[in-house]
């Protein structure tokens, strides 16, 4: 950048501080809107937001401000709670920007604004019917959406509630729902030994808490309870669940009730460097690398911090794309920094460091089929993706997963290898990592003495009305299931979609059982619940872990722990739905492998 723009940039930077301080808040926050006639909520100061009624009678407020503007002096830092003047009239009317990320429109082909200024959350709730007395208060589902931390907003129509909040109201389980935009990316999840000093580490990560606690502060105002607060996600999204679990080791409790994690709890990598390397590559790459490649100096950050959002954005997004065949992209991870994460995620839930609450975790059946490559061999493919596996490692889990346990499907031209690849990836990035930390939450239940059956539910998704030829159920299968929604699935994508009767039954029965886990912090309820229709949920939906009491609590010296793979699992959908051992998927020898604690240190996490 030449140094006109350079001086620009700081110039601008200077006026925009001291904007700030003097003023309480933003310009953007302080807009009223046009035609204030929807549905209205005001706070306690007199600041009043206004939503719109959809033609079904959900109403939704789709911008909400819970953290002031990240740019310019801000970038990298922690986000602060948004302010708006007392008698501001909020104009949650429209869909209000995303976050910087890879593209800017949604999977529809809808056009959205993108900036830093992102900070932003929509609620939806049921229109006031019979349900809705004086007083009550529903339970409150804050999504937390996923992308790899790089891409995703509140904005996408895969995500949308209004299905979700309808049936949940027929269902006679009305929920509130919540979701929130967070940075992403370098703008999200940037690392150097500055910002650790300052503990400006993990802000996307800060940012979702600062929504939660805008929650807790905030959603008695819509008619929700503040006291049960169910957070789900599913891929990075379930791994920022898992994160918010065990932030500070625990220790300061969490500003939610249960927890629903979606193909991804523990992810291998967060251990790495990988995130570091990645900041310090874009800092070279931007000619922001003074002092040298060793520490990222105060020179650098604040070169990083002027440059525009774009350029920094085009930057990230070039490495990503360039590490995308041995990372899948993956390249901006939470970070290990001793304050936010005390120690490593898997060494947080082996000693019980974590809030402790009912939580459901699970996986797709063929959750990694999108991810493997079609022209490497396994072992080759394993090597690049996991350069910490040793040879020893690498011979073991070769064995575990023979080749001749494997089919090809010559009819679109995917070998048993691949498949090969595809289940032993499915097992490290999805499935074992849910056994430790259901696990985890179980012994952390036991050794309180309160309870012989902890609330820790495993399930395997087994059904998808996404037609991938060979693939299977691929990775996000679960989504138009949760969200009740099909729709948005026929209208973009790229892939065909085949939705049955059976698919339709088994929405109901899904949004049922994830409603019902906010209700009551249990998936199954009984068919007859003496009220004048029947709560649908998935039948006979057991905790994972049975009557093992305080003296069950073991682990073998190598840290694999027998009984934490005598786990069951809640197959969902599918020719075989209900309780199941998966005893056919090997998994007690093959996961009681991946999680010994030297394979999980290989692994990094």
């Amino acid at each position: 950048m030449p140094l006109f723009q350079r001086a620009l940039v700081l110039f601008k930077a200077a006026c925009l501080a001291v904007f700030l301080l003097h003023s309480t808040t933003p310009l953007a926050l302080a807009q009223s809107p046009v035609n204030p006639t929807g549905p209205s909520v005001t706070d306690r100061r007199n600041v009043t937001y206004i939503g719109i009624t959809t033609d079904s009678g959900v109403e939704k407020f789709l911008n909400i401000p819970y953290g002031l503007d990240t740019s310019f002096g801000r970038r990298f830092k922690a986000a602060e709670p948004a302010y708006l003047r007392e008698g501001t009239v909020y104009d949650a009317t429209k869909k209000g920007p995303i976050c910087p990320q890879s593209t800017s429109k949604t999977q529809a082909g809808e056009e959205m604004e993108m900036s830093e200024d992102c900070l932003r959350l929509m609620v939806a709730r049921p229109t006031h019917g019979d349900w809705w007395t004086e007083g009550k208060k529903l339970p409150v589902m804050v999504w937390i959406h996923g992308g790899g931390l790089f891409d995703g907003n509140i904005n996408e129509e895969r995500y949308d509630p209004e299905q979700m909040v309808l049936q949940s109201v027929e269902n006679k389980l009305p929920i509130i729902f919540v979701s929130m935009n967070y940075r992403l990316n370098i703008f999200g999840f940037a690392f150097s030994m500055v910002l650790k000093e300052s503990q400006d580490i993990n802000i996307g990560l800060k940012d979702q808490h600062l929504a939660l606690e805008w929650v807790q502060q905030n959603i008695h105002l819509f008619g929700g309870d503040p006291d049960r607060v169910t957070i789900f996600g599913q891929s990075s999204g379930g791994l920022s669940v898992a994160a918010q679990l065990l932030a500070h080791g625990g220790k300061d409790g969490a500003p939610f009730h249960s927890a629903i994690m979606q193909s991804t709890s523990l992810q291998p990598a967060v251990s790495s460097v990988i995130t570091a390397q990645a900041f310090d590559t874009i800092a070279k790459n931007t000619k922001c690398d003074f002092g040298g490649m060793e520490q990222i100096s105060v020179s650098t950050l604040r070169c990083l911090r002027e440059l525009e959002w774009s350029e920094l954005l085009q930057a990230a997004i070039a490495l990503r794309d360039s590490e995308s065949d041995h990372t899948d992209g993956d390249i901006f991870l939470p970070f290990i920094d001793g304050k936010y994460f005390p120690k490593a995620l898997s060494e947080l839930t082996r000693r019980g460091m974590f809030a402790k609450m009912p939580v459901m975790i699970g996986w797709t059946e063929d959750d990694a089929s999108r991810f493997v490559p079609r022209d490497k061999g396994t072992r080759e493919f394993l090597q690049a993706y996991f350069p910490d596996l040793v040879d020893g490692t690498l011979d073991r889990i070769m064995e575990l997963y023979p080749e001749e346990d494997f089919t090809a499907n010559t009819g679109v031209g995917l070998n048993a290898d691949f498949y090969r690849s595809s289940r032993i990836m499915r097992d490290i990035l999805f499935v074992c990592p849910s056994f430790f930390f259901g696990w985890g939450m179980a012994k952390k239940y036991w050794n309180g003495n309160n309870l012989i059956f902890p609330p820790v539910y495993l399930y395997e998704f087994d059904q998808t009305i996404m037609d991938e030829p060979g693939l299977g159920v691929v990775h996000s299968s679960d989504l138009p299931y949760v969200f009740a929604n099909f729709e948005v699935y026929k209208n973009g994508g790229g892939v065909d979609v085949h939705i049955s009767q059976q698919d339709e039954d088994l929405r109901k029965k899904v949004l049922g059982t994830w409603t019902a886990f906010a209700h009551v912090g249990v998936p199954s309820l009984p068919s007859d619940t003496g009220t004048d229709t029947v709560r649908v949920t998935l039948e006979g939906w057991e905790g994972a872990y049975g009557e093992f009491g305080v003296k069950g609590v073991s682990s073998r010296a190598d840290g694999s722990g027998d009984e934490m793979m005598d786990g069951k699992v809640y197959v969902i959908g599918g020719a075989h739905s209900g309780m199941a051992t998966l005893e056919e998927q090997k998994l007690k020898e093959r996961c009681g492998f991946l999680n010994r604690d030297d394979v999980i240190k290989e692994l990094k996490y």
